[in-house]
């Protein structure tokens, strides 16, 4: 579902905005191919909307590991575009080393930049479109200490700036390269063991999602996710009640030989049995991985996740899930999902949504205990090629193009999240946000914000405070919707406690006042 627009309205004072110049059009946006996004028409373009009374946050999320094949939608480049080399991530992404309601209303929306009249790389010029106001200046360091600061060198107390922040969270390529070899290692031997079995996991492939892969990782490569897919494109979806996200599966044709046939419970597929065979047997194989000390952590209530912990030769945790791939079309409650039309174009979300989808064994919950039979819908990979492909222009962020802070947006927000969570160790609450929500509030301020040059390098520090700024606007709403199952409210009262949406919403009001202490 694209995000509601409504009239402009007059923006608040204090509102800030992603300002930039537009760049002037090129001959690049004339040729298009198949594959390629439409340039957004003006009419089209969310309006500035008036401010809430609130910010933004981040957090802490499990990382993606390892794994081969994986066919994600090609988006095509623009003619003579050349493909940027390879990045620290990219290396070890299998090709060097590693084989959820609408959004608040207009009126309670705070704005967004809305930059110049034009798009850059080349876009057909906007027309009627004039730039916002200059932006308020967020509080931080002038020039010369943030360069000391980049520079190593201690800076005075009180004073930062977010690229040094970005710097600090940056991974280092000899962390990325060791940390490459261990997970590889385990998980590879995992994928031969598990494949060996002439039984029901005997098909399992891997598939490659997360923050990892997103590169949108921060601080260190010490956790991955890894899903182990298991196609199986005969299945069919029974709704459990109107989540929307959680179903029940059965085969459409269930013959003799079908290995699967002992994780049935009656009619359905039981997500609680074929866990607990698949934890068996990652159990029983992780002893015989030599030169490395692993153990597998309890089950966690609910959690889809086999944990392993890996102590040495470095300590990282890796989660294994099991996913079911199916073949089939997205299910209902997805049809007003996924909203980037105006952002990377119809043909892309299209494109998208005719790739399988996947089902993982986390349960419903059923009042303080779960449906175990049940099976909820993952989209981790389609997350993963946004993440990697977030431009309107198909250089952005390449060797050869422009490049964009959304991802520098999006670790500053998990970071800020992160700390917090640190800050307050001893407050439950905060137990209960997760980095998810930080990347679904960042995906919809993504299709509020869809032209490249309002993600300006220049302005990093004026899109990070909008990004907080939106983020507390969903935690005083209490309402952010699953990006790509609408009907889904992450923020309802049966999801998160009102108590503590407003502690974290007051931390980081406090936070973004004090020019964000916690980033010194």
């Amino acid at each position: 579902m694209d995000p509601q627009r409504g009239k402009a309205t007059r923006t608040a004072p204090k509102a800030r905005a992603c300002a930039s110049k537009a760049s002037a059009p090129s001959a690049k946006g004339a040729a298009r191919k198949p594959n390629e996004s439409p340039v957004v028409p003006a009419a089209a373009r969310p309006n500035a909307q008036r401010r809430g009374s609130t910010r933004s946050s981040r957090s802490q999320q499990k990382e993606s590991a390892p794994g081969p094949q994986e066919r994600p939608p090609a988006r095509a480049r623009c003619a003579g575009a050349k493909k940027a080399p390879l990045s620290a991530e990219d290396a070890v992404d299998g090709q060097e080393g590693l084989a959820e309601g609408p959004l608040p209303p207009a009126a309670m929306r705070p704005p967004l930049s809305r930059d110049g009249s034009r798009r850059t790389e080349g876009a057909r010029s906007a027309p009627g479109r004039r730039p916002c106001p200059a932006p308020a200046v967020l509080h931080g360091p002038d020039p010369l200490v943030a360069a000391r600061i980049l520079g190593g060198k201690e800076a005075p107390p009180g004073t930062w700036k977010l690229q040094a922040v970005l710097e600090k969270l940056r991974l280092r390529r000899q962390e990325i390269s060791a940390a490459a070899e261990v997970v590889n290692r385990v998980v590879n031997h995992l994928l031969r063991r598990v494949q060996s079995f002439e039984s029901e996991f005997k098909d399992v492939t891997l598939l490659r999602a997360g923050s990892y892969y997103e590169q949108v990782k921060i601080s260190a490569p010490n956790e991955f996710d890894v899903m182990f897919k298991l196609s199986l494109p005969r299945i069919e979806l029974q709704e459990y009640g109107d989540s929307g996200a959680h179903y029940f599966v059965k085969f459409k044709r269930n013959p003799k030989g079908n290995p699967l046939r002992q994780f049935l419970e009656g009619e359905f597929l039981s997500a609680s049995k074929m866990l607990l065979k698949f934890r068996e047997i990652i159990k029983g194989e992780i002893k015989n991985i030599k030169d490395t000390d692993i153990k597998m952590e309890r089950k966690k209530r609910g959690s889809p996740a086999v944990t392993l912990r890996i102590t040495k030769p470095k300590v990282i945790s890796v989660d294994v899930i099991l996913a079911l791939e199916a073949k089939a079309n997205w299910p209902p409650s997805t049809q007003e999902g996924l909203p980037i039309s105006n952002w990377l174009g119809r043909k892309v979300r299209r494109s998208l949504r005719q790739e399988p989808f996947y089902l993982v064994p986390k349960h419903a919950k059923e009042g303080n205990d779960f449906q175990e039979e049940t099976w909820r819908l993952s989209f981790s990979h389609t997350e993963k090629y946004i993440l990697k492909n977030h431009g309107q222009s198909k250089t952005c962020c390449e060797a050869e193009g422009v490049k964009c802070c959304r991802k520098d947006c999006l670790k500053l927000m998990k970071y800020l999240l992160e700390e917090l969570k640190n800050k307050f160790g001893n407050q439950r609450c905060l137990n209960e946000f997760c980095s998810y929500h930080v990347k679904t509030a960042f995906l919809h301020i993504c299709t509020q914000q869809p032209y490249d040059n309002q993600w300006q390098v220049k302005d990093l520090e004026h899109c990070f405070d909008h990004c907080v700024a939106y983020f507390l606007e969903y935690l005083r709403t209490e309402h952010l919707k699953h990006f790509f199952i609408p009907g889904v409210n992450l923020f309802s009262p049966d999801q998160i406690k009102k108590m503590s949406k407003a502690f974290l919403s007051k931390e980081i009001e406090y936070q973004r006042l004090k020019g964000f202490p916690l980033f010194q």
